[in-house]
């Protein structure tokens, strides 16, 4: 699935407006194939379209088959050769095959199912869309699954003919302290899928001219994060190393379950900030959690290289776990 897409909400939109809707799901893919597993397309049963499953290469047939499925009211499942001309008209080297799963919602499809997979996903809950295709079972849980979740992975299960879609909330990325570091951090958390948010109190630092286009929230930093909230799929980076400010930002952050803590500082600043910590009763295992000193050890030196060590601890945290 790709991120930011609103693809199963646009399909129940539709449904519930009485136009028919179908969800075109990418299941299998080998070679080069345009789209990952788990990338969708919404047929409307006007034949209005919204996402891809192929990057143009077979959506019209997959837009006549989805029509009539939802005529129908089966599912069906549709196998695609991409050939190379039609592979490098999107940008590829070459072509592959595709495997695409059409679901009319309501008949294959519970409209109910489709609702709680679209709550889930509104408040940012990682949530798993399970397809036993020989039984035609179909299920959502928030459980099990842990690799795929962590790894934003869709796909069979081994040896079998289940089919799991992750649901993962977009990648956040929250930074409290709008200095040179976080000027380069910002542009490189976009490109890696992340979407950034810079809270700093002092206007003068976290200013539209600093920080063009970014969103910048001039509260105080626990306040901050209580409005913003800190869940599993939201990366926090502190980078101010001024206690006044990261330790409140610290205290939200160690009770909540974001997945990334880092915190800017020396290693006698950060014994300084375990200390503190500790006297404010936390205990060893939540302090544990803080990535300090800042950002995997590349030798780096000044705010561009540091800001890739902080992505790239970022990226080992969210794919390998702490």
């Amino acid at each position: 699935m790709d991120r930011f897409d609103t693809i199963p909400e646009t399909a129940l939109a539709w449904h519930k407006a009485g136009r028919g809707a179908v969800l075109a799901t990418v299941i299998e893919t080998w070679g080069s194939a345009p789209r990952r597993v788990g990338s969708q397309l919404a047929i409307s049963g006007d034949a209005q379209i919204e996402g891809s499953v192929s990057g143009g290469c077979v959506e019209g047939a997959v837009i006549v088959e989805a029509l009539e499925a939802l005529e129908a009211g089966e599912a069906r499942e549709l196998e695609f050769g991409v050939s190379d001309g039609d592979a490098f008209a999107v940008g590829l080297a070459c072509g592959g095959t595709i495997r695409v799963l059409v679901e009319p919602i309501g008949s294959v499809l519970p409209e109910a199912m489709l609702e709680a997979l679209c709550a889930a996903r509104a408040t940012r809950e990682p949530i798993a869309y399970v397809v036993e295709l020989d039984r035609q079972k179909r299920a959502l849980t928030k459980d099990g699954f842990e690799s795929r979740f962590r790894m934003d992975r869709s796909g069979f299960e081994e040896d079998s003919r289940t089919f799991v879609a992750i649901h993962n909330p977009p990648l956040r990325l929250i930074v409290v302290g709008a200095v040179h570091i976080a000027q380069a951090l910002i542009p490189m958390a976009k490109i890696a899928g992340y979407d950034p948010t810079v809270v700093d109190p002092r206007e003068a630092f976290a200013s539209p001219e600093r920080f063009p286009g970014e969103t910048l929230v001039h509260d105080w930093p626990d306040d901050a994060l209580e409005a913003l909230g800190l869940d599993s799929r939201t990366a926090l980076v502190l980078l101010t190393h001024d206690p006044k400010l990261d330790d409140p930002a610290l205290h939200k952050a160690l009770k909540s379950r974001c997945f990334y803590i880092g915190a800017l500082g020396s290693t006698r600043t950060h014994a300084k900030r375990v200390q503190r910590l500790t006297e404010a009763g936390f205990s060893t295992d939540e302090i544990a959690r803080i990535n300090g000193p800042i950002g995997l050890d590349i030798g780096a030196a000044g705010p561009s290289e540091i800001a890739v060590s902080v992505i790239a601890e970022m990226t080992r945290t969210l794919r390998k776990g702490a």
